[in-house]
């Protein structure tokens, strides 16, 4: 099949997006906003900079189901995700975060971890993803789990699994099957985006993993980047492109 090029998916995402109707950012402070994607499900947008890359926003994802919550990455540091858990304790206030997932080592997704079992929040990474983080002086999750891992929130499950070596060596997905929506992290780019930081990189099988991806949740109506807008598949397949040999 002819490969699509990267005009025709940014004009394909920018359709999709507005006919998900997106709600607008809700601006909480100068480094955090938060964007409503369903009643149970909003992207968490932190601002932080980097000596390399300037300011960058880094996406994780919040979804709320009965009285429990959990969050997929947390913001870059211990301020920002205590904005994060105040917001969530005033919009939902008989709702307690119960667990993160941290989708893997670099500070973008658990600078903000000593915040979350501050509050009492259950963390969990895959086994690589607590090895990294120690050697690397981070806060360490405190469950981890070879290639698979089923949490319950509300009467609902989120499913975390690792499909191969991308972005980093233990970079996971997460699944919400109520909601369709896919938390990729920063092994999924936005569409237009560069390949960004490879310091920690396995660029020879970014495209195969991000191939098992589309394949193994086929059904996902929203996916979210680690960096950038949210959008459908054609986060997917643009970077299966990007990063194709």
């Amino acid at each position: 099949m002819r490969k699509l090029s990267v005009i025709t998916l940014l004009f394909i995402a920018i359709l999709t997006f507005q006919a998900r109707g997106q709600a607008e950012k809700i601006h909480i402070s100068e480094d955090l906003e938060i964007i409503p994607l369903t009643d149970k499900s909003f992207i968490h947008v932190s601002y932080v900079t980097y000596p390399s890359f300037g300011r960058v926003a880094c996406n994780g994802l919040l979804y709320v189901n009965g009285n429990e919550a959990v969050v997929m990455d947390t913001p870059p540091n211990d301020e920002i995700s205590g904005q994060l858990l105040d917001w969530i304790s005033q919009k939902f206030p008989e709702t307690k975060v119960t667990s993160v997932v941290i989708n893997h080592f670099h500070s973008d997704c658990l600078g903000g971890l000593g915040a979350f079992h501050e509050a009492g929040a259950t963390s969990y990474a895959s086994r690589l993803t607590c090895s990294l983080a120690g050697q690397d002086n981070a806060v360490v999750p405190q469950n981890s789990f070879a290639r698979k891992k089923k949490i319950k929130v509300g009467d609902q499950e989120v499913v975390c699994r690792f499909l191969g070596e991308a972005h980093t060596r233990d970079n996971i997905v997460t699944w919400l099957p109520e909601e369709e929506i896919l938390f990729g992290g920063c092994m999924v780019k936005s569409v237009n985006a560069t390949k960004g930081n490879l310091e920690d990189a396995n660029v020879d099988e970014w495209a195969s993993t991000i191939s098992k991806v589309k394949r193994k949740y086929k059904e996902a109506k929203t996916i979210i980047p680690g960096h950038g807008d949210a959008g459908g598949v054609e986060l997917l397949d643009y970077t299966m492109q990007l990063f194709a040999l």
